[in-house]
Protein backbone atom coordinates (compact mmCIF):
# COMPACT_ATOMS: atom_id res chain seq x y z
CA UNK A 1 0.00 0.00 0.00
CA UNK A 2 1.20 3.51 -1.17
CA UNK A 3 -0.05 7.10 -0.63
CA UNK A 4 -2.32 8.48 -3.25
CA UNK A 5 -0.83 12.35 -3.61
CA UNK A 6 -0.61 12.51 -7.23
CA UNK A 7 -2.94 14.74 -9.29
CA UNK A 8 -4.88 12.37 -11.67
CA UNK A 9 -8.08 12.90 -14.55
CA UNK A 10 -11.22 12.74 -12.50
CA UNK A 11 -13.26 11.74 -15.02
CA UNK A 12 -10.58 8.49 -15.57
CA UNK A 13 -11.37 7.51 -11.73
CA UNK A 14 -14.70 8.26 -11.89
CA UNK A 15 -15.66 6.23 -14.84
CA UNK A 16 -12.95 3.41 -13.72
CA UNK A 17 -15.70 3.17 -10.53
CA UNK A 18 -18.12 2.73 -12.68
CA UNK A 19 -17.14 0.46 -14.60
CA UNK A 20 -15.68 -1.71 -11.29
CA UNK A 21 -18.78 -1.10 -9.70
CA UNK A 22 -20.59 -3.91 -11.73
CA UNK A 23 -17.82 -6.13 -10.82
CA UNK A 24 -18.62 -5.03 -7.02
CA UNK A 25 -21.70 -6.34 -6.81
CA UNK A 26 -24.46 -4.14 -8.63
CA UNK A 27 -25.22 -6.28 -11.36
CA UNK A 28 -26.27 -8.73 -8.67
CA UNK A 29 -28.28 -5.86 -6.84
CA UNK A 30 -29.76 -5.03 -10.50
CA UNK A 31 -30.81 -8.94 -11.34
CA UNK A 32 -32.05 -8.78 -7.75
CA UNK A 33 -34.21 -5.60 -8.24
CA UNK A 34 -35.55 -6.93 -11.96
CA UNK A 35 -37.09 -10.09 -10.70
CA UNK A 36 -39.66 -7.98 -8.62
CA UNK A 37 -41.11 -7.58 -12.11
CA UNK A 38 -42.12 -9.52 -14.88
CA UNK A 39 -42.21 -6.16 -17.54
CA UNK A 40 -39.84 -6.51 -20.66
CA UNK A 41 -37.69 -4.37 -19.95
CA UNK A 42 -37.02 -5.83 -16.70
CA UNK A 43 -36.15 -9.32 -18.15
CA UNK A 44 -34.25 -7.29 -20.64
CA UNK A 45 -32.44 -4.94 -17.91
CA UNK A 46 -31.37 -8.54 -16.10
CA UNK A 47 -29.94 -9.55 -18.81
CA UNK A 48 -27.35 -7.25 -19.15
CA UNK A 49 -26.05 -8.09 -16.22
CA UNK A 50 -24.49 -11.46 -17.66
CA UNK A 51 -22.52 -12.67 -19.92
CA UNK A 52 -23.45 -13.88 -23.27
CA UNK A 53 -22.44 -17.24 -23.39
CA UNK A 54 -20.46 -17.28 -27.09
CA UNK A 55 -21.87 -14.89 -29.88
CA UNK A 56 -23.43 -11.74 -28.99
CA UNK A 57 -23.22 -8.65 -27.09
CA UNK A 58 -24.40 -7.40 -23.61
CA UNK A 59 -23.43 -4.58 -21.14
CA UNK A 60 -21.42 -7.10 -18.74
CA UNK A 61 -19.76 -8.11 -21.83
CA UNK A 62 -17.96 -4.09 -21.83
CA UNK A 63 -16.75 -4.05 -18.06
CA UNK A 64 -13.25 -6.11 -18.66
CA UNK A 65 -12.41 -4.35 -21.89
CA UNK A 66 -13.64 -0.94 -20.79
CA UNK A 67 -11.46 -1.68 -17.44
CA UNK A 68 -8.04 -2.49 -20.14
CA UNK A 69 -9.10 0.51 -22.00
CA UNK A 70 -8.72 2.88 -19.18
CA UNK A 71 -5.30 1.79 -18.01
CA UNK A 72 -4.64 2.65 -21.67
CA UNK A 73 -5.64 6.13 -21.34
CA UNK A 74 -3.62 6.64 -18.14
CA UNK A 75 -0.18 5.11 -19.44
CA UNK A 76 0.56 8.50 -21.94
CA UNK A 77 0.01 10.61 -18.45
CA UNK A 78 1.84 8.30 -16.35
CA UNK A 79 4.54 8.21 -18.68
CA UNK A 80 4.86 11.94 -18.82
CA UNK A 81 4.90 12.27 -15.14
CA UNK A 82 7.82 9.92 -14.80
CA UNK A 83 10.18 11.15 -17.21
CA UNK A 84 8.87 14.70 -16.09
CA UNK A 85 10.85 12.94 -12.46
CA UNK A 86 13.63 12.58 -14.10
CA UNK A 87 13.15 8.34 -14.58
CA UNK A 88 15.10 7.02 -17.55
CA UNK A 89 14.07 4.74 -20.16
CA UNK A 90 16.04 1.95 -18.70
CA UNK A 91 13.69 2.86 -15.31
CA UNK A 92 10.41 2.82 -17.05
CA UNK A 93 10.98 -0.24 -19.12
CA UNK A 94 11.81 -2.32 -16.10
CA UNK A 95 8.72 -0.41 -14.46
CA UNK A 96 6.12 -1.60 -17.26
CA UNK A 97 7.30 -5.14 -17.03
CA UNK A 98 7.65 -5.14 -13.11
CA UNK A 99 4.11 -4.02 -13.36
CA UNK A 100 2.79 -6.97 -15.87
CA UNK A 101 4.72 -9.53 -13.97
CA UNK A 102 3.18 -8.10 -10.40
CA UNK A 103 -0.32 -8.47 -11.78
CA UNK A 104 -0.14 -11.87 -13.57
CA UNK A 105 1.38 -13.10 -10.15
CA UNK A 106 -1.94 -11.40 -8.79
CA UNK A 107 -4.21 -13.01 -11.09
CA UNK A 108 -2.50 -16.05 -10.24
CA UNK A 109 -3.30 -15.54 -6.62
CA UNK A 110 -6.75 -14.77 -7.42
CA UNK A 111 -7.19 -18.08 -9.00
CA UNK A 112 -6.33 -20.11 -5.83
CA UNK A 113 -2.80 -20.32 -5.80
CA UNK A 114 -2.42 -20.57 -1.95
CA UNK A 115 -4.62 -23.66 -2.29
CA UNK A 116 -1.31 -25.07 -3.05
CA UNK A 117 -3.24 -26.97 -5.82
CA UNK A 118 -1.08 -26.92 -8.86
CA UNK A 119 -2.04 -29.85 -10.77
CA UNK A 120 -5.23 -27.61 -11.06
CA UNK A 121 -4.31 -24.31 -10.69
CA UNK A 122 -5.19 -21.78 -13.56
CA UNK A 123 -2.63 -19.67 -15.34
CA UNK A 124 -4.33 -17.11 -17.50
CA UNK A 125 -6.80 -14.78 -15.78
CA UNK A 126 -8.36 -11.34 -16.27
CA UNK A 127 -5.66 -9.28 -14.03
CA UNK A 128 -2.40 -11.06 -16.44
CA UNK A 129 -4.66 -10.47 -19.81
CA UNK A 130 -4.40 -6.68 -18.55
CA UNK A 131 -0.86 -7.28 -17.33
CA UNK A 132 0.02 -8.13 -20.44
CA UNK A 133 -1.79 -6.61 -23.13
CA UNK A 134 -1.50 -3.06 -21.57
CA UNK A 135 2.37 -3.01 -21.30
CA UNK A 136 3.00 -4.69 -25.17
CA UNK A 137 0.72 -1.39 -25.45
CA UNK A 138 2.49 0.43 -23.27
CA UNK A 139 5.80 -0.12 -25.09
CA UNK A 140 4.55 0.41 -28.38
CA UNK A 141 3.55 4.15 -27.12
CA UNK A 142 6.78 4.22 -26.10
CA UNK A 143 8.96 3.71 -29.15
CA UNK A 144 6.45 3.97 -32.13
CA UNK A 145 4.17 7.30 -33.21
CA UNK A 146 0.75 7.73 -34.21
CA UNK A 147 0.78 6.34 -37.57
CA UNK A 148 3.16 3.28 -37.02
CA UNK A 149 0.22 2.84 -34.17
CA UNK A 150 -2.49 2.81 -35.95
CA UNK A 151 -1.21 0.48 -38.98
CA UNK A 152 -0.14 -2.07 -36.30
CA UNK A 153 -3.52 -1.83 -34.04
CA UNK A 154 -5.40 -2.51 -38.03
CA UNK A 155 -2.77 -5.11 -39.03
CA UNK A 156 -3.83 -6.87 -36.15
CA UNK A 157 -7.27 -6.92 -36.43
CA UNK A 158 -7.36 -8.24 -39.66
CA UNK A 159 -4.91 -10.19 -39.57
CA UNK A 160 -6.43 -12.14 -36.46
CA UNK A 161 -10.05 -11.97 -38.09
CA UNK A 162 -8.64 -13.98 -40.55
CA UNK A 163 -6.31 -16.38 -38.64
CA UNK A 164 -9.46 -17.43 -36.58
CA UNK A 165 -12.35 -17.77 -39.29
CA UNK A 166 -10.20 -19.45 -41.84
CA UNK A 167 -7.96 -21.85 -39.25
CA UNK A 168 -10.04 -24.37 -37.41
CA UNK A 169 -8.39 -26.33 -34.64
CA UNK A 170 -6.20 -29.24 -36.10
CA UNK A 171 -7.76 -31.52 -33.63
CA UNK A 172 -11.27 -30.12 -33.93
CA UNK A 173 -14.18 -32.63 -35.48
CA UNK A 174 -15.13 -33.13 -39.03
CA UNK A 175 -17.15 -30.15 -39.96
CA UNK A 176 -16.87 -27.95 -36.48
CA UNK A 177 -17.05 -23.62 -37.68
CA UNK A 178 -13.85 -22.59 -36.75
CA UNK A 179 -15.07 -19.40 -34.81
CA UNK A 180 -16.99 -22.21 -32.48
CA UNK A 181 -15.88 -23.26 -29.19
CA UNK A 182 -14.70 -26.67 -30.52
CA UNK A 183 -13.31 -25.73 -33.42
CA UNK A 184 -11.85 -22.49 -32.79
CA UNK A 185 -7.85 -22.09 -33.35
CA UNK A 186 -7.26 -20.29 -30.19
CA UNK A 187 -8.88 -22.58 -27.87
CA UNK A 188 -6.29 -25.00 -29.44
CA UNK A 189 -3.15 -23.18 -28.74
CA UNK A 190 -4.13 -22.38 -25.37
CA UNK A 191 -4.54 -26.13 -25.33
CA UNK A 192 -1.42 -27.29 -26.67
CA UNK A 193 0.81 -23.87 -25.08
CA UNK A 194 -0.93 -22.50 -22.13
CA UNK A 195 0.10 -24.07 -18.51
CA UNK A 196 -1.98 -25.24 -15.93
CA UNK A 197 -5.96 -25.77 -16.38
CA UNK A 198 -7.91 -23.93 -18.64
CA UNK A 199 -11.17 -22.95 -16.70
CA UNK A 200 -13.50 -24.34 -19.70
CA UNK A 201 -11.18 -27.68 -19.70
CA UNK A 202 -10.41 -27.21 -23.40
CA UNK A 203 -10.63 -23.31 -23.97
CA UNK A 204 -10.00 -20.37 -21.93
CA UNK A 205 -11.30 -16.84 -22.81
CA UNK A 206 -7.72 -15.33 -21.17
CA UNK A 207 -5.58 -16.98 -22.73
CA UNK A 208 -2.82 -16.58 -25.44
CA UNK A 209 -3.72 -15.81 -28.88
CA UNK A 210 -7.12 -13.65 -28.06
CA UNK A 211 -4.55 -11.65 -25.85
CA UNK A 212 -3.47 -9.81 -29.40
CA UNK A 213 -6.77 -8.43 -29.91
CA UNK A 214 -6.68 -7.36 -26.49
CA UNK A 215 -3.57 -5.33 -27.08
CA UNK A 216 -5.50 -2.87 -29.47
CA UNK A 217 -8.14 -2.05 -26.86
CA UNK A 218 -5.10 -1.22 -24.60
CA UNK A 219 -3.49 1.00 -27.70
CA UNK A 220 -7.30 2.33 -27.93
CA UNK A 221 -7.28 3.77 -24.63
CA UNK A 222 -3.45 4.95 -25.60
CA UNK A 223 -4.64 7.27 -28.66
CA UNK A 224 -7.49 8.32 -26.24
CA UNK A 225 -5.00 9.48 -23.72
CA UNK A 226 -2.50 10.88 -26.21
CA UNK A 227 -5.46 13.36 -27.63
CA UNK A 228 -6.99 14.45 -24.15
CA UNK A 229 -3.80 15.13 -23.05
CA UNK A 230 -3.28 17.58 -25.45
CA UNK A 231 -2.52 21.32 -24.55
CA UNK A 232 -6.05 23.26 -24.15
CA UNK A 233 -4.64 25.82 -26.38
CA UNK A 234 -4.76 23.36 -29.14
CA UNK A 235 -7.85 21.42 -29.22
CA UNK A 236 -10.53 22.83 -26.46
CA UNK A 237 -12.19 20.20 -23.95
CA UNK A 238 -15.10 20.59 -25.75
CA UNK A 239 -13.61 19.39 -28.90
CA UNK A 240 -11.28 16.58 -27.41
CA UNK A 241 -14.76 14.94 -26.05
CA UNK A 242 -16.71 15.52 -29.40
CA UNK A 243 -14.16 13.91 -31.36
CA UNK A 244 -14.15 10.87 -28.88
CA UNK A 245 -17.89 10.81 -29.33
CA UNK A 246 -17.70 10.98 -32.96
CA UNK A 247 -15.01 8.33 -33.29
CA UNK A 248 -17.24 6.20 -30.46
CA UNK A 249 -20.43 6.32 -32.93
CA UNK A 250 -18.15 5.75 -36.11
CA UNK A 251 -16.44 2.80 -34.16
CA UNK A 252 -20.29 1.32 -33.17
CA UNK A 253 -21.33 1.35 -36.21
CA UNK A 254 -18.40 -0.40 -37.85
CA UNK A 255 -18.60 -3.22 -35.56
CA UNK A 256 -22.45 -3.57 -36.14
CA UNK A 257 -21.67 -3.71 -39.77
CA UNK A 258 -18.81 -6.13 -39.36
CA UNK A 259 -20.99 -8.37 -36.91
CA UNK A 260 -22.40 -10.01 -40.44
CA UNK A 261 -19.64 -11.03 -41.32
CA UNK A 262 -17.64 -11.58 -38.02
CA UNK A 263 -19.44 -12.32 -34.99
CA UNK A 264 -18.91 -9.99 -32.15
CA UNK A 265 -17.36 -12.52 -29.15
CA UNK A 266 -15.91 -11.46 -26.13
CA UNK A 267 -14.37 -15.28 -25.38
CA UNK A 268 -12.52 -14.77 -28.77
CA UNK A 269 -11.83 -10.98 -27.82
CA UNK A 270 -13.03 -10.76 -31.92
CA UNK A 271 -11.60 -8.04 -33.92
CA UNK A 272 -15.46 -6.71 -34.56
CA UNK A 273 -15.68 -7.39 -30.68
CA UNK A 274 -12.34 -5.24 -30.24
CA UNK A 275 -14.24 -1.91 -32.68
CA UNK A 276 -17.01 -2.60 -30.58
CA UNK A 277 -16.08 -1.90 -27.10
CA UNK A 278 -13.98 0.29 -28.40
CA UNK A 279 -16.60 2.45 -29.35
CA UNK A 280 -18.50 2.15 -26.66
CA UNK A 281 -15.47 2.88 -24.62
CA UNK A 282 -14.91 6.11 -26.34
CA UNK A 283 -18.41 6.66 -25.98
CA UNK A 284 -18.16 6.59 -22.10
CA UNK A 285 -15.06 8.21 -21.98
CA UNK A 286 -15.94 11.20 -23.65
CA UNK A 287 -19.12 11.52 -21.45
CA UNK A 288 -17.49 11.38 -18.36
CA UNK A 289 -14.08 13.93 -19.51
CA UNK A 290 -16.74 16.37 -20.66
CA UNK A 291 -19.40 16.38 -17.71
CA UNK A 292 -16.55 16.32 -15.20
CA UNK A 293 -13.30 17.40 -16.69
CA UNK A 294 -14.39 20.23 -18.97
CA UNK A 295 -17.32 21.31 -17.38
CA UNK A 296 -16.49 20.77 -14.51
CA UNK A 297 -19.06 19.09 -12.60
CA UNK A 298 -16.83 16.76 -9.78
CA UNK A 299 -19.43 17.17 -6.76
CA UNK A 300 -21.02 14.16 -7.59
CA UNK A 301 -18.17 11.77 -8.54
CA UNK A 302 -16.94 10.89 -5.05
CA UNK A 303 -19.04 7.23 -4.79
CA UNK A 304 -17.31 6.28 -8.35
CA UNK A 305 -13.80 7.83 -7.23
CA UNK A 306 -13.55 5.96 -3.72
CA UNK A 307 -13.95 2.42 -5.82
CA UNK A 308 -11.89 3.98 -8.80
CA UNK A 309 -8.67 5.07 -6.67
CA UNK A 310 -8.97 1.25 -5.50
CA UNK A 311 -10.01 -1.17 -8.18
CA UNK A 312 -7.78 -3.53 -7.69
CA UNK A 313 -8.22 -3.91 -4.37
CA UNK A 314 -11.99 -4.53 -4.44
CA UNK A 315 -11.30 -6.91 -7.38
CA UNK A 316 -8.89 -9.14 -4.91
CA UNK A 317 -11.13 -8.45 -1.14
CA UNK A 318 -13.95 -9.62 -3.06
CA UNK A 319 -11.94 -13.20 -3.28
CA UNK A 320 -10.96 -13.06 0.70
CA UNK A 321 -13.40 -10.77 2.38
CA UNK A 322 -17.42 -12.95 2.53
CA UNK A 323 -18.78 -10.04 2.11
CA UNK A 324 -21.87 -11.75 1.46
CA UNK A 325 -21.47 -12.47 5.59
CA UNK A 326 -20.95 -8.99 6.03
CA UNK A 327 -24.27 -8.23 4.46
CA UNK A 328 -26.27 -10.98 6.00
CA UNK A 329 -24.66 -9.80 9.82
CA UNK A 330 -26.25 -6.69 9.34
CA UNK A 331 -29.24 -7.38 6.74
CA UNK A 332 -30.19 -10.77 7.44
CA UNK A 333 -32.92 -9.95 10.19
CA UNK A 334 -34.81 -7.75 8.15
CA UNK A 335 -34.43 -9.74 5.06
CA UNK A 336 -35.64 -12.87 6.49
CA UNK A 337 -38.77 -11.01 7.19
CA UNK A 338 -39.71 -9.81 3.87
CA UNK A 339 -40.66 -11.13 1.05
CA UNK A 340 -38.34 -13.83 -0.76
CA UNK A 341 -37.55 -11.33 -3.76
CA UNK A 342 -37.43 -8.36 -1.73
CA UNK A 343 -34.98 -9.81 1.02
CA UNK A 344 -32.77 -10.39 -2.19
CA UNK A 345 -32.39 -7.10 -3.03
CA UNK A 346 -32.04 -5.77 0.68
CA UNK A 347 -29.29 -8.31 0.51
CA UNK A 348 -27.52 -7.89 -2.85
CA UNK A 349 -27.46 -3.76 -1.77
CA UNK A 350 -25.79 -4.45 1.61
CA UNK A 351 -22.87 -6.41 -0.68
CA UNK A 352 -22.85 -3.29 -2.85
CA UNK A 353 -22.54 -1.15 0.14
CA UNK A 354 -20.46 -3.40 2.42
CA UNK A 355 -17.90 -3.40 -0.40
CA UNK A 356 -17.88 0.58 -0.84
CA UNK A 357 -17.75 1.80 2.93
CA UNK A 358 -14.60 -0.89 3.04
CA UNK A 359 -13.11 1.26 -0.01
CA UNK A 360 -14.28 4.37 1.86
CA UNK A 361 -12.40 3.75 4.90
CA UNK A 362 -9.45 3.11 2.99
CA UNK A 363 -9.89 6.20 1.01
CA UNK A 364 -10.11 8.35 4.48
CA UNK A 365 -6.81 6.55 5.26
CA UNK A 366 -5.53 7.73 1.55
CA UNK A 367 -4.55 4.57 1.51
CA UNK A 368 -4.18 3.12 -2.49
CA UNK A 369 -3.27 -0.74 -3.61
CA UNK A 370 -0.87 0.25 -6.65
CA UNK A 371 0.45 -2.07 -9.15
Amino acid sequence: MTQQKNSRLWSLDALRGFDMLFIMGFSGFVIALCALSDAPFAGWLAEQMRHVKWDGFQHHDTIFPLFLFIAGVSFPYSLAAQRAKGMSEKQIHLKILRRALILIALGVVYNGFFKLDFENMRIASVLGRIGVAWAVAALLYIHCGVRARGIIALVVLLGYWALSALVSAPDAVAGADALSREGCLVGYIDRILLPGRLIYDTFDPEGLLSTLPAVVTAMLGNFAGEWVRQPEQKVSGNRKAAYMAVAGAVMALVAWGWNEVLPINKMLWSSSFVVAVGGYSLLMFALFYYIIDVRGWRRWTLFFRVIGLNSITIYLAQKIIDFKKVARFFLGGVADMCPEDWGNVILAGGYVVACWLFLYFLYKKDTFLKV
